[in-house]
């Protein structure tokens, strides 16, 4: 994987935590760790796995956000390429070396568009459509730049957000991609989001069996019409054995499997046990920044270090201090036996990784306790 040289002058002003060969307990707090031999094992695993089910894996990158780890899920760990969310995204990963991209998301604003089919002269380009319009205008930009794009009809499949209703909707959207100059029509879209997260097995599996019937029954119309299905995507981190195993989809579209986060960490499997094929990998370093109070402490990992949408962050390896509370710049560890002390420095499992990482600008790469690279988080705060 790439990173910085430890041999590289210092780099002044660009909020870098950490130089590569120095201790995990030099590197500046709060600061976004990743543990690389779990990192490793998550890459691997889901290799093996998406192996045994015979399915392709494009790997969500809105996750890390991080050229050199999507070119690490490529090389090692097997993904035919990669999803990102947005435009931006999908330009700043091609930069890095990403020359497969699928923009997991409807690129619908003419400039935008624009910028899609220029990035097709430099990769393979996807993008989801549920609009007619839509597809007339990626037409008209593809053939204006002279490109072709390939688009997926993304089916709302129980998420409630983007996509058209399976069936006929999406056949009809289907037919006109296929019928359109400088466009290819390439398949399903079916991610169902809303389940991913659902913590009950049977509750979860309930969800993802109501998208799949949905699925089969959109690709067996589309068969009807000779519209062949290249990629029927979707499925995520909670959800894949139930998309790899459905005998419908091909194609994965897993991002939180390399880090995890708290919640996922929540979501059980059918034996009423906590998903175990992923380690945690990524965590908030943190230092105890205050002692003044018996029972508490305070850590400089607080609303600007995280995301908290899904709860607070989880204190790694520790059952006797627990992160109860936090403010803009504080976190709040609750100490009853008065443990910590000032400059303790504690690994944080944030409770979303996705939102969490784009609050930062590196990665600090550490194995055996020692810092062996740095990776830009490429696309920081790209979101148009």
């Amino acid at each position: 994987m790439n990173a910085i040289n430890k041999t590289q002058p210092r780099v002044v002003g660009l909020n870098v935590p950490a130089e590569v060969g120095m201790s995990l307990d030099d590197v500046s707090t709060p600061a976004l760790i990743i543990d690389l031999d779990a990192l490793d094992k998550n890459v691997a695993s889901m290799r093996d796995l998406i192996a045994k089910m015979g399915m392709r894996h494009r790997a969500h990158a809105k996750t890390h956000k991080s050229a050199d780890i999507a070119l690490h899920q490529i090389e090692h760990g097997g993904a035919c390429g990669i999803c990102c969310q947005k435009v931006s995204e999908a330009e700043a990963l091609v930069e890095g070396g990403i020359t497969d991209v699928l923009v997991s998301n409807q690129v619908v604003d003419t400039k935008k568009i624009d910028r899609l089919a220029e990035l097709a002269k430099r990769a393979r380009v996807l993008v989801c459509v549920d609009d007619l319009g839509n597809v007339d205008n990626l037409s008209a930009a593809a053939t204006r730049h002279g490109v072709t794009i390939e688009c997926l009809v993304e089916i709302d499949c129980g998420a409630g957000r983007c996509g058209v209703r399976w069936g006929e909707p999406a056949v009809e959207i289907a037919t006109r991609i296929g019928a359109s100059d400088g466009l290819v029509f390439s398949g399903i879209q079916a991610y169902q989001g809303a389940a991913q997260h659902v913590h009950d097995f049977n509750e979860r599996k309930q969800k993802i069996d109501v998208a799949i019937q949905q699925v089969a029954d959109t690709v067996d119309m589309l068969k009807a019409q000779r519209l062949k299905c290249d990629i029927v995507g979707g499925a995520g981190t909670g959800s894949y054995y139930f998309e790899g195993n459905s005998g419908v989809y091909n194609e994965m579209q897993c991002g939180s499997y390399i880090f995890m986060d708290a919640d996922y960490q929540r979501v059980r499997d059918d034996r009423g046990n906590f998903i175990s094929e992923f380690e945690n990998s990524l965590f908030i370093w943190t230092s105890v920044m205050s002692k003044t109070k018996v029972d508490k402490a305070i850590c400089d990992a607080g609303l600007k270090a995280q995301s908290v949408d899904s709860g607070l962050p989880v204190i790694y390896g520790r059952n006797d201090i627990e992160y109860i509370k936090c403010s803009d710049e504080h976190g709040v560890i609750s100490d009853p036996d008065n443990v910590l002390k000032l400059n303790d420095r504690l690994k944080l499992v944030p409770g979303h990784c996705d939102p969490t990482c784009n609050l930062y600008d590196w990665y600090v790469g550490v194995r055996n306790g020692k810092v062996e690279c740095l990776w830009p988080i490429t696309a920081r705060g790209m979101a148009f």
